[in-house]
């Protein structure tokens, strides 16, 4: 027997039309490529989102053809993201801190006919334009006054175009499993592998991530996404803002620290979401210059691990409470975040601090598991290390075109590559990527623990740990430190640092200071490329070994 409710297909249009016949006054806020901070509503955000679906119809495109974006946050953008996807084509967006080659192979392997872009990206365009033959149309999402210097062959204006079509334009009418959106994988190993998102998997995801317990924003919130919107979707926050009716604000371009204070004091924003690089030039920015948030409440941190001298600062210093959270380009992204259960919410903040440093516990819709390397189950004791599992409906189930082939277990489960422990609270907690965990003397040390007690000292900028070969142990600890601007430091300064803190036997063998160390396309360390860079070095614990 099935029930008797109404046939409500759960596409993404009708969020931007609630959004429209509900806040539509509700501001939306950009800091616009060309300079300016531009003030614009949800409602007329729908009535040029209608104007790019027509355009889109004009230049040719249909349901389920691929329309790329290359793009900052802005209202331009998020215009086009709805006119894409109301439509029924698929939003395709594009990181543009990709290398050429790969950004090619992404494009070309979407079959993308049309790219919306800033006029920042136009050079990469411009170079890459004859590596890409599927693409048709290239719209530069400016206005007339600013293509006056667009020397890209055949590019459109896109403020043009929307003057040319009407706002009369029917949304949705298609099933709720039709492919919304694509995005691909950094691609750590061999080429990325694109994620098809579909209408009812984002639908799901934003009703999910609008829970108290997971984003919990709300319709007095402001809202400020410097996640990009290329980072899986802005972590949903395109979506949810649009479904509560939160002031959204857009960063554009500029992710520096003064900049992002600048927005949050002249927007009053109360809720943020970046990567923790994002929030240490913001603490740098503030501390350089004594300043403090006055309304800022709550940021979400995820994208790597949260050092715990980051969450002590917004917490201590600020006043501001951080959610941490962990997912990924297959999972929508969100997977769990580090909002406290009824027992945690009765310790004191000490104890609390253990769990928030935590990547935490999954929402309604997420199921993990821990499994070992034969496929066995592994308890949740909060320290056995497994590989993490996860399934749900706004999972991935297989790659766009099928790469990868089979990626899900025989309980429908797919392998995140990250190995992880989960406690008898239910917070998982991730120890490293199954590629970068170390293994020494056959047992597991995790880099991300040392990372993140590392960059509390005070003179470290930024810490990565990374394994080398030992001829007793298999692998040992390497520590490499960008230190703060202008200090100096000894290997006998971390390492004292580090006593007490973890095990012993993790101690590094050896400490580094780098000048650099290298963030990948979505701000993660660069662990591949710090391993190629160090291929002939050698440990001076393995060197004595060797003299021995």
């Amino acid at each position: 027997m099935h029930g008797l409710m109404q046939d409500w297909p759960l596409t993404v249009d009708k969020i931007l039309d609630h959004a429209k016949n509900w806040h539509g006054d509700r501001e939306i806020v950009s800091r616009s490529v060309e300079g300016p901070i531009v003030r614009t509503t949800y409602g007329q955000v729908h009535d040029r989102a209608k104007r790019v679906s027509n355009a889109l119809k004009v230049l040719g495109i249909q349901p389920g053809d691929r329309v790329a974006t290359l793009a900052w946050n802005t209202s331009r953008h998020i215009e086009a993201w709805y006119g894409i996807m109301g439509m029924g084509a698929v939003c395709h967006t594009l990181n543009p801190r990709l290398f050429a080659e790969q950004l090619c192979y992404i494009v070309n392997h979407a079959e993308d006919q049309v790219i919306f872009t800033d006029l920042t990206f136009l050079p990469i365009l411009t170079e890459l334009q004859a590596q890409m033959p599927c693409v048709k149309h290239v719209i530069v999402l400016t206005d007339e006054a600013h293509m006056a210097g667009v020397t890209l062959p055949g590019a459109l204006c896109y403020e043009t175009l929307l003057a040319q079509n009407s706002t009369d334009c029917v949304w949705g009418g298609f099933d709720e499993n039709s492919a919304a959106a694509l995005c691909y994988t950094s691609g750590t190993t061999g080429n990325p592998k694109g994620v098809l998102y579909s209408h009812r998997s984002n639908f799901l995801h934003t009703l999910v991530t609008m829970g108290k317990d997971v984003m919990g924003i709300s319709a007095t919130d402001t809202v400020l996404p410097v996640v990009p919107m290329f980072h899986a979707n802005a972590w949903g926050l395109a979506f949810s803002c649009a479904a509560v009716g939160a002031k959204l604000v857009n960063p554009g371009q500029k992710l520096d620290g003064a900049s992002i204070y600048e927005l949050l004091e002249s927007e009053e924003v109360t809720f943020s979401a970046a990567v923790p690089t994002v929030w240490q030039m913001l603490l740098t920015h503030m501390r350089e210059n004594n300043l403090k948030p006055s309304t800022l409440k709550r940021v979400v941190i995820g994208g790597s691990a949260v050092p715990e001298a980051l969450v002590r600062a917004f917490r201590d210093d600020y006043g501001v409470s951080v959610t941490h959270a962990w997912g990924m380009t297959e999972t929508s992204p969100l997977g769990t975040l580090a909002t406290p259960t009824g027992a945690i919410a009765k310790m004191d903040p000490e104890a609390q601090l253990r769990f928030t440093l935590k990547q935490g516990r999954p929402p309604v819709g997420i199921e993990l598991k821990l499994e070992n390397d034969a496929g066995e189950r592994l308890p949740h004791d909060g320290t056995t290390f497994g590989r993490l599992m996860v399934k749900g409906p706004f999972v991935v189930g297989e790659y766009f075109k099928g790469d990868g082939g089979e990626i899900l277990d025989d309980e429908g489960f797919f392998d995140t590559g990250d190995v992880a422990t989960i406690d008898d609270y239910g917070f998982m907690q991730i120890t490293d990527r199954a590629k970068d965990v170390i293994k020494s003397g056959g047992e597991w040390i995790s880099t991300i623990e040392i990372e993140n007690i590392a960059v509390g000292h005070e003179k470290a900028f930024l810490c990565a740990v990374i394994g080398a070969a030992h001829p007793k142990w298999d692998e040992r600890p390497v520590l490499l430190v960008k230190l703060m601007p202008g200090a100096e430091a000894t290997k006998e300064e971390f390492l004292g640092f580090l006593e007490g803190k973890i095990a012993k036997w993790w101690t590094p063998d050896d400490v580094l200071f780098v000048d650099d160390i290298p963030l990948g396309a979505t701000g993660k360390i660069d662990k591949k490329l710090i391993r190629q860079r160090m291929a002939d070095y050698v440990l001076p614990t393995a060197k004595a070994k060797a003299t021995a």
